[in-house]
């Protein structure tokens, strides 16, 4: 029997591409995402069960992973929200929703995935933060204090965790997606002068660096943040 992969955010760019990776890569899947995320389209070419997650907390996690029976080999969490608040005073509920969407829900699920991680063996946890969380985004400081918050959550899950998985996380820079867009219609000058790489990331180059900290070649790696971001952050 294959080891299963659950991936929040499945429907989303980076979250596509690496479930196909990752279902190329012979695991199996459980794929979870928001009810109108298009989620549906993607069960029947990856031959794979889907989740629509409808409610947040820890017991709609439980539930999603409930969707598959026995040992859950590995989480990728990419699920996530990115919404401006350059006027503070003006959006005080993008903080809340925004800390609820990137890093509530990330440790909703890794409270989820611990008892359901493989015994006696070690199983595998990887969270998505952002180059954000190194530089801070002038005009997105909750998601950037979102992001901060999971690569600390990350640390403190690979201590705890030490014995039943390791635990990374991957820090994206500008990747074209649709969530992108926004952004690189709105600052693409600017932000192309900051990478050094002189380019933006795809997906395709996000999903290899998810599938090696899965991996067996992984094991040795744990509580860390791997920059994948054409230069944009150099340590």
């Amino acid at each position: 029997m294959a080891d299963r992969i659950a991936i929040t955010g499945a429907a989303g760019g980076i979250g596509r591409v690496t479930a196909k990776t990752l279902r190329s890569a012979g695991y199996d899947l459980l794929l979870i995402d928001r009810p109108g995320s298009a989620l549906e389209d993607m069960a029947s070419p990856l031959d794979s069960p889907i989740f629509p997650l409808e409610a947040d907390g820890v017991e709609a996690a439980r539930a999603a992973l409930a969707a598959v029976e026995g040992p859950i080999y590995g989480l990728v969490h990419l699920a996530g929200t990115f919404t401006p608040d350059r006027e503070l005073a003006d959006t005080p509920g993008v903080w809340e929703r925004t800390m609820a969407d990137n890093l509530a829900n990330a440790y909703d699920f890794a409270t989820a995935m611990e008892d359901r991680l493989p015994p006696g063996r070690m199983g595998r946890m990887v969270f998505a933060s952002s180059v954000a969380y190194r530089r801070g985004a002038k005009d997105y400081v909750a998601y950037s204090a979102a992001k901060a918050g999971l690569v600390g959550m990350t640390r403190a899950l690979a201590r705890r965790l030490r014995r039943r998985a390791t635990v990374n996380a991957i820090a994206p820079g500008v990747i074209m997606t649709d969530m992108s867009v926004p952004l690189v219609t709105e600052s693409k000058d600017r932000l192309l002068a900051d990478i050094p790489l002189g380019r933006f990331g795809a997906p395709e180059e996000v999903a290899p660096a998810i599938r090696f900290l899965l991996g067996w070649e992984a094991g040795y790696i744990t509580g860390q943040t791997l920059n994948i971001d054409g230069g944009m952050a150099m340590n």
